[in-house]
């Protein structure tokens, strides 16, 4: 009997969602459970228990996670190992003098982050290959054998080697690497030529570190849950979101599981991309607010936002990683700003006597003082029970009590400030929604483009309760709250593709260059690729290759990228022109290098079809209550959403509840629902 269910599973930092896919019954459901982070897969198994009582006919399950950096901070009941690094004699601290970012200017106490390898345990060897690839110094090995049989005495089993220039000439690492492997059989290695094979030694060397102390952690969590899931008689595939917005397989995840760190928030703009796709949305903002954080994304034409460095454990400011101030992997991510307003961010008051919010969060265990589980702090979600604008029942069947939240608010935030609690629950939903407004203008503003041109779609549990006054802050056109906005981007893991990137170093002045010596790269980087995704599955006529080549002008350090269309001289004119629109300024002048050659290759996977739902009659409010919004007190409509069908009309004051989520439609405002069921709510 052939699989016929598909599931994405999303594990945020307070709920686990899931979403399912019967292709027999072409039925989706979903399901939300509180997160377990101690023991994540038992909150996983938790929800697949939940939604499906046969696991045995799961196709595939399709995984994500905000909770990479905690398993690389060892805040999982997983413990990071420890691990050496082997590098050229005098290159040693490397990572810890990094590139001399200093992540806060003028705060002379800043201290930069500590490295992850101690200087007890990062080794420099004689052996050098310079720049061209050429061995100038031979390879110290007896120096190699003695490090690794002494480190191996002594129970380490993760080695990371990265040298000079291994992106041009990999072989002493590769040598280092099967010493290794002699020595202590049973060791993880990781080289950096495998991970990260472009120049810049200390991005490189940072990148192969991380993906060292990731490796045991990601191979014992997902050993254990795949164990779990096959005493429960699961027989088909665990595949797991990248940061980049592309599902891979297990296996491919095992060797760079670096490239997931950020994939939970990812799998929510891939969702904005297909659906603004679906409503013909040439520019989309995504506004993902869930019980920990918010975030923001913008997708143009369908697709995401891609860049292709992020710093592990950095610092937020304003929304933005601060650079300098975490641990700096090379792989492509979703560009996302990320803000302390969750449901259960807590507000808090500064020794100023100013009202903060963040960067705490009660998180799932206990949450927000309204959950009754002994949580004491005030929330924005306790906030938002009081002015009237959630029910008492939230999701996971989880019953809201309004007298804890009261007396939170009361005690750590009305009373110090000298306020009643409306006004003090008013203050904490309007100092949110700046913070998230701000998240918005990272990702449009600050990117060069204008909000009032783009649609707003707001999900996760919390996100369509302030989508309307956020979008209205910043000046988007309209707001759409798609189908099942709680779960939405575990919604997003089921249209996921599959995606792999490749790449070798160039490194040669484009007068220097050939066209048939990068034709022969794409072509080594082409094979890998369709090897990789027919290995998953994927039918050759569903993969799509792009070609990009990363130049520079003579003398930067950083590049751009440069779509390849077959010419050197086309490569230099684009780059010229991406130079202009990115900085506003060329120098055609100017000698231009290749740096990198890269291949980003998808593999198309077949997609739920999402029937058009059926036209209903008149929705009638189930009932009516008190809402506080901007001006006040109003009484509004109460709707059902399961119970509003394509071209209805819902104006406010009303608020329209669903099991994963709740929408606010402001005195103001209509929403009309379309034939696939998403709320698209505009000014009246």
């Amino acid at each position: 009997m052939s699989l016929n269910i598909k599931i994405g599973i999303d594990v945020g930092g307070t709920f686990t969602d899931l979403v399912m896919f019967d292709k027999v019954l072409g039925k989706i459901s979903h399901l939300k459970v509180s997160t377990t982070p101690r023991n994540p897969v038992e909150g996983v198994l938790n929800a697949v228990s939940g939604i499906t009582k046969d696991p045995s006919q799961i196709e595939a399950l399709i995984h994500a996670t905000t909770l990479g950096t905690n398993m690389f901070f060892g805040q999982t009941g997983i413990e990071p190992p420890k691990v050496v690094l082997i590098t050229n004699a005098g290159f040693e601290d490397v990572i810890e003098i990094g590139r001399q970012n200093r992540a806060e200017l003028y705060n002379p106490f800043f201290r930069r982050p500590m490295p992850l390898i101690p200087r007890s345990r990062r080794y420099g060897v004689r052996g050098r290959i310079d720049k061209d690839g050429n061995e100038v110094e031979a390879l110290d090995e007896d120096g190699i054998r003695k490090i690794v049989k002494d480190e191996c005495k002594a129970g380490i089993k993760v080695f990371v080697i990265s040298f000079l220039h291994s992106y041009r000439n990999p072989s002493h690492e590769r040598k280092t690497a099967q010493m290794i492997k002699e020595i202590c059989p049973d060791s993880i290695v990781v080289t950096s030529h495998e991970v990260d094979p472009q120049p810049m030694e200390y991005e490189r060397t940072s990148t192969a570190v991380v993906n060292a102390i990731l490796k045991p952690i990601l191979s014992i969590y997902l050993e254990r849950l795949l164990v779990m899931l096959k005493s429960k008689k699961f027989k088909g595939k665990l595949l797991v979101m990248q940061s980049s917005g592309g599902i891979e397989d297990v296996s491919e995840a095992v060797k760079r599981p670096a490239a997931f760190i950020e994939s939970g928030p990812s799998a929510g703009a891939v969702a904005v991309a297909f659906f603004s796709k679906l409503m013909k949305v040439e520019k989309a903002l995504g506004f993902d607010m869930g019980g920990t954080t918010a975030k923001a994304s913008n997708i143009i034409r369908g697709e995401p936002e891609i860049v292709e460095t992020y710093e592990v454990g950095g610092k937020v400011h304003r929304g933005r990683l601060v650079r300098g101030s975490g641990y700096p992997v090379r792989f492509p991510y979703i560009d996302l700003a990320e803000v302390s307003a969750g449901g259960g961010t807590i507000a808090w008051i500064d020794p100023g006597g100013a009202l903060r919010l963040g960067p705490k969060s009660a998180g799932a265990d206990p949450g927000p003082a309204c959950y009754g589980k002994g949580g004491e702090d005030p929330t924005i979600t306790d906030a938002n029970l009081l002015l009237g604008r959630l029910p008492v029942l939230l999701a996971g069947r989880l019953k809201l009590r309004k007298e804890l939240a009261e007396e939170a608010i009361k005690e750590k935030i009305a009373k110090p400030l000298g306020v009643d609690l409306i006004e003090a629950s008013w203050a904490i939903v309007r100092i949110a929604n700046t913070i998230m407004g701000r998240a918005l203008r990272l990702v449009s503003i600050e990117k060069g483009h204008d909000p009032r041109e783009f649609t707003l779609f707001a999900f996760g549990g919390a996100g369509p309760l302030h989508a309307v006054d956020i979008a209205d802050e910043i000046g988007a056109k309209e707001e759409v709250i798609p189908l099942l906005p709680g779960v939405f981007s575990a919604l997003g893991l089921l249209v996921s593709d599959y995606r792999h990137d490749y790449h070798e170093a160039i490194v040669k002045r484009a007068k220097d260059v050939e066209v048939e010596e990068i034709e022969n790269m794409f072509k080594r980087l082409e094979e890998k690729a369709v090897k990789t995704l027919i290995s998953e599955g994927i039918d050759k006529d569903k993969i799509v290759i792009r070609r990009y080549v990363e130049a520079k002008y003579w003398g930067q350090a950083y590049t751009l990228k440069v779509p390849y269309s077959g010419s050197v001289e086309t490569l230099v004119s684009d780059f010229h022109k991406i130079h202009e629109f990115r900085y506003g300024f060329s120098s055609p002048e100017e000698e231009v290098e290749f740096v990198v050659a890269r291949v980003e290759a998808i593999g198309i996977t077949r997609k739920p079809m999402l029937k058009n739902i059926e036209k209903r009659g008149e929705a009638s409010p189930r009932g009516k209550r008190e809402v506080f919004f901007k001006g006040g007190w109003r009484l509004a409509d109460i709707y059902d959403r399961k119970e509003l069908g394509p071209g209805i009309e819902i104006c406010g004051p009303a608020v329209i509840e669903e099991l994963s989520s709740t929408t606010l439609i402001p005195p103001g405002f209509c929403g009309v629902v379309d034939e696939l069921g998403s709320i698209i709510i505009r000014r009246r």
